[in-house]
């Protein structure tokens, strides 16, 4: 019974010997690993260490030191770990629901449909014509440039500063990608 008790002394003393002598290095390289994220850094190091507990052949290793066989431990638990946080969908929070319309409820979009009507109604004539033949017709830059009987440059030029002009009208709406020179909005 003795005997156990020593060897279970030892191991302490071994960890604690570890611990002291290889942690600040460990934590400081998993520390950069993990973009400076103290907590995962320290989950990390605990890990480690604990791997470390559960192989005791590693400390009657080759090595002069423990210290190549720690950070190779640990850097592969920190791989592990950000492929472990990549495979699972980002978690979203209670606000963001909270804030979020439901998309059963026709309300929003009835008044965003009215909001956008209204905006398109407030373009001249020939701006909202543009519009019109490129989104809801659904015609390229060539197409309305042709149904319009105007260039293709000014329908791009019209369809630009009326999407511009729309943006202003319209409130928290941010303006799309210019799409209309590269042929299909």
């Amino acid at each position: 019974m003795a005997t156990a008790t020593a060897s279970v002394t030892t191991d302490e003393r071994a960890m604690a010997d570890l611990q002291r002598e290889h942690g600040p290095a460990l934590f400081s390289f998993l520390l950069g690993l993990t973009y400076g994220d103290q907590q995962r850094a320290e989950d990390l190091l605990q890990e480690t260490l604990v791997r470390a507990w559960q192989h005791p052949e590693a400390f009657d290793g080759p090595y002069e030191s423990m210290r190549p066989w720690l950070f190779t431990v640990g850097r592969r638990l920190a791989i592990d770990a950000r492929r472990s946080r990549l495979a699972r969908p980002t978690e979203i929070g209670d606000a963001v629901l909270a804030s979020t319309p439901d998309p059963a409820d026709v309300t929003e979009a009835a008044v965003a449909a009215l909001d956008v009507r209204a905006a398109v109604e407030s373009l001249s004539r020939e701006h909202r014509a543009v519009l019109v033949q490129i989104y809801f017709h659904g015609l390229s830059v060539n197409e309305a440039a042709e149904a319009l009987g105007i260039p293709a440059g000014t329908v791009k030029s019209r369809s630009y500063y009326a999407l511009r002009a729309l943006a202003r009208c319209l409130p928290g709406y941010s303006r799309p990608r210019a799409t209309a020179s590269a042929g299909r909005p």
